[in-house]
């Protein structure tokens, strides 16, 4: 068992065995109810790397006594998903057995590859089974998207990685056993993730073994780790606490605090596509358009990340985060688009007033579609005063209540002006 990796020796064997993702497993839980059900079904397993998504597959493959096919997307193209679909074909034509096809990193393979599933996954040829660490939404294919359910996976507490650890240490590596402090370290150093804890683990217990040390302690920890620990030896800060006062720092108006915890995430190893998702997240969040050139100028500094990798590209996500922290702020629009998410869900469906109803046809202009529309470019000052855009029967909400602040003290003017031409026009009828 020596040349196999820990990780793969410690791999789940049943359900039970499977650490984390309790809110999917749980009793009652989707996955947990799809396991009992007998019937596969095809899914997108959407989580941060090391968290289960190939355990869970293979696992699927085991209960449903079906044939387990992996294909990576990094690896394989278009000739490979062929040899799959004669191996699923041969496999249903011999045996009656059922085929799962799992494809890991499934977001890497282009539209066309991802077309090529569909009409096995509509014939029922294999249950396809994707793995993807970055959001399905943007990624995965619209027509495959809506032939399998997304399950979202969760990284690994802190608990879940020592549990993990304990158990690697007393089933595979002789009973190792660690300090408090030099356990805690380590699992700060996986981040989340177990397979990225166990590889640290492997390496740990191979210089334990060479020194001929049954405990290991933080020097020993350090000697071996070196660089991936340097984030958490000081002070034990997690990395979601980090990105969380990397984000306070922005909404505080701190730039240097907030350049502080951008480059402390960075140092200890943070993604930096990561840090620019949400730095555009802060963008939209808590400046909003105060000063719309922030979100502007936070998608750029992704892009240009994007052209020149590290180092270089970091500048650009520096300067967006001082930027960001600097701007006036705003948390209008985030605040409006929430409350109208609330209402909607929980309205009821409301039809389009006529008047704002497309009329490309002769018959729906003979219904009145559109014929009252107003355009406003023909009216006085470009504006339909006392016009409605809601639904028949709506109140306005009044969701958007812009600030004092940056351009948004501009648009606060500009929208009491125009209700202003409103309140004046809705007089008139009765003057």
């Amino acid at each position: 068992m020596s040349g196999i990796p820990l990780a793969e020796r410690l791999r789940p064997r049943s359900l039970d065995e499977v650490l984390g993702q309790t809110h999917l497993l749980g009793e009652g839980k989707p996955l947990q109810v799809a396991f009992s059900s007998g019937v596969p079904h095809s899914m997108i397993l959407w989580g941060p790397p090391g968290v289960g998504k190939t355990t869970l597959a293979r696992l699927m493959a085991e209960s449903f006594q079906a044939d387990f096919i992996a294909l990576s997307a990094v690896l394989s193209g278009v000739k490979d998903i062929r040899e799959a679909v004669e191996r699923a074909q041969l496999s249903l034509g011999m045996s009656q057995r059922r085929t799962i096809l799992f494809v890991d990193e499934v977001h890497r393979f282009n539209k066309s590859q991802q077309d090529a599933f569909l009409p096995h996954v509509e014939s029922g040829l294999f249950t396809f089974i994707g793995a993807t660490t970055e959001n399905p939404s943007f990624e995965v294919n619209g027509a495959l998207l809506s032939r399998a359910a997304v399950y979202v996976l969760k990284s690994l507490s802190e608990d879940e990685l020592t549990l993990l650890a304990r158990r690697a240490c007393a089933e595979a590596l002789d009973g190792l056993t660690f300090e408090e402090e030099a356990l805690a370290a380590l699992v700060a150093s996986a981040d989340g993730d177990g397979r990225k804890l166990l590889n640290n683990l492997e390496i740990v217990a191979r210089a334990a073994s060479v020194k001929q040390q049954r405990e290991v302690d933080l020097a020993l920890l350090g000697e071996c780790l070196g660089d991936a620990l340097r984030r958490f030896d000081k002070g034990g800060d997690a990395f979601y606490d980090q990105i969380s006062a990397l984000h306070k720092s922005v909404r505080g108006s701190s730039p240097d605090g907030a350049l502080y915890w951008f480059v402390r995430m960075l140092d200890g190893g943070a993604d930096p596509r990561y840090l620019a998702r949400r730095i555009i997240r802060m963008a939209s969040e808590d400046i909003g358009l105060a000063d719309p050139r922030a979100l502007r100028l936070a998608l750029d500094a992704a892009e240009t990340y994007e052209r020149l990798g590290s180092p270089e590209g970091e500048l650009a996500l520096a300067e967006a985060v001082i930027y960001l922290a600097c701007a006036a702020k705003s948390n209008a629009v985030y605040k409006a688009y929430n409350a109208a998410r609330a209402h909607v869900a929980k309205d009821k469906s409301r039809g389009v007033p006529e008047h704002l109803r497309n009329a490309p046809t002769k018959l729906m202009k003979e219904l009145g579609y559109g014929k009252l529309y107003r355009y406003a470019h023909d009216e006085p000052d470009a504006y339909a005063a006392g016009e409605t855009y809601l639904p028949d029967g709506m109140p306005p909400p009044h969701w958007y209540e812009p600030t004092p602040r940056g351009l948004e003290a501009k648009i606060s003017d500009k929208l009491a002006y125009l209700q202003s031409l409103d309140a004046a026009a809705r007089k008139k009828p009765a003057e």
